[in-house]
């Protein structure tokens, strides 16, 4: 596999495919709920090219100066994790596809992995994007975002909801996506800050709790729906529950099941509340929503920790940032940040020396920048 690490390789393709942001909605998608995420200026560069084989493929990774080969005739689950992407998303096209054939990809990546900005979605989306452009294969967008969620069911063990490869595929620059989660009806929403900006905090770790505490609060959400069912059949989902219903069953949930389930069910609204401020540019009033969404986060659906909650609570400190709160799966990763574009380099410089004091890490930062999804490199 060595040749495919050389400059002065032809290849036939090349695509970009992005990381995302979400402004608010977390934990939601798999609840049928509303999610606002947008693409950003951190992508997964892949160039792809036939090598004339049937079957044979190769899959080198720059950033891990890694490789693997595998035939498309015994397509199946890898020990090795990040290959369950690669193979989930091959396993998804040959369903509905016959025309894949031999391919080298070289895969080069600047999203900071574990940050929760979803490199895994950006590398299935990438993935099923080239591919079909490579071979003609005449999927649809969605068709793609649908075959990269699969691949995170069927192949990594993780049961997310479809935002993440949403947002990589179908974002469009300067605009967050409203998206319906039970519907995919979607809306594109102008996202115009100025003079604030988006700054993610980096916190630099992963507490190793994300996949196994993430499926154990999605079955958790629904076994609050199969109670509420009994009362109510026409509830499908915590999308179709109200803050007033939910209060009917705080005697026959459990604690931690109601407290989930409240989350779930507040957030739905913030999330409608947020986009009606952006759209009458209420700013502020978006900010206040992320911080309570964050409350909620930690206290009630229980994914945040204590670097995520630092870094939340240190924010509050300035009044020029209108509003954080943690993002993605939880656990670890980074905290999203509205702050004014005069106070980014104050406020970093401040939070990365009370960060590293309080837990002797060194914290990363960087600015995002709502972009296009998934496309052909011009």
């Amino acid at each position: 596999m060595s040749e495919l690490k050389g400059n002065s390789i032809k290849y036939d393709l090349i695509i970009d495919s992005p990381g995302r942001i979400n402004i608010i909605g977390e934990h939601t998608d798999y609840n049928n709920g509303f999610v606002l995420p947008t693409a950003i200026d951190k992508k997964i560069e892949f160039k792809f090219r036939k090598n004339g084989s049937e079957d044979i493929c190769n899959v080198y990774s720059a950033n891990f100066n890694t490789s693997f080969s595998f035939s498309l005739k015994d397509v199946k689950p890898s020990e090795q994790q990040w290959e369950n992407y690669i193979l989930g998303v091959i396993s998804g096209i040959q369903e509905v596809s016959n025309k894949l054939e031999g391919f080298d990809c070289v895969l080069d990546s600047n999203i900071p992995v574990g940050s929760g900005i979803s490199s895994s979605a950006a590398l299935e989306c990438g993935l099923a994007f080239g591919l079909n452009e490579l071979f003609d294969l005449g999927l649809s967008k969605i068709k793609m975002v649908e075959i990269g969620q699969m691949a995170e069911h069927n192949y990594v063990g993780t049961k997310c909801g479809i935002m993440d490869q949403f947002a990589s595929v179908m974002s469009k620059e300067g605009h967050v996506i409203l998206l319906d989660c039970q519907s995919l009806d979607y809306e594109y929403v102008p996202i115009q800050i100025k003079p604030y900006k988006i700054l993610l905090l980096n916190t630099n770790v992963s507490h190793n709790l994300a996949d196994g505490e993430y499926n154990k609060r999605r079955a958790m959400c629904e076994q609050g729906v199969t109670i509420i069912q009994k009362k109510y059949p026409e509830v499908k989902s915590l999308r179709d529950v109200s803050p007033i219903m939910l209060t009917e069953f705080k005697d026959e949930l459990d604690e931690i099941t109601f407290n989930r389930c409240s989350y779930v069910v507040d957030e739905k609204e913030r999330v409608l509340n947020t986009v009606e401020a952006l759209k009458n540019n209420q700013l502020k009033v978006m900010g206040g929503n992320m911080y309570e969404t964050h409350e909620g986060l930690s206290k009630l659906y229980e994914v945040s920790c204590p670097e995520l909650d630092f870094l939340v609570d240190f924010s509050k400190k300035y009044n020029e940032v209108i509003g954080a709160r943690m993002m993605g799966g939880g656990f670890g990763g980074c905290t999203i940040n509205i702050i004014h574009e005069d106070a980014v380099e104050e406020f970093t410089a401040a939070a990365k020396k009370a960060y590293f004091e309080k837990f002797n890490i060194n914290l990363t930062a960087f600015e995002a920048n709502p972009s296009e999804g998934t496309s052909i490199r011009k």
